[in-house]
């Protein structure tokens, strides 16, 4: 099953945290900060989002940080997802 967002709307993918820290510490799950870096797999086609006229300046592939707590978390095919809106995103990885 493929997901097509709409409007100013982007799938992503959150990539793993690291487990260890800096001093060689193994992190339980509790211990670790939810992620905000996350992979781009599905962009909207933007357009006109409330009466404003939006280019989507992301793309499939990019890797992203985006706002702790923004968007909607699903699972589809067993994969989790989160889609957001592009104002959401504040940053690409490069």
């Amino acid at each position: 099953m493929t997901v097509k967002p709409l409007g100013d709307r982007v799938v992503i993918k959150n990539v793993e945290a690291e487990e260890t820290t800096k001093g060689g510490l193994i992190l339980t799950s509790a211990a670790k900060e939810k992620p905000q870096m996350a992979e781009v797999l599905a962009v909207g086609p933007g357009g006109m989002v409330d009466g404003k006229e939006v280019a989507m300046q992301v793309k499939v592939g990019q890797k992203v940080i985006y706002s702790k707590y923004a968007g909607t978390e699903v699972k589809i095919d067993g994969e989790e997802m989160i889609i957001v809106r592009q104002s959401d995103i504040l940053a690409v990885v490069e």
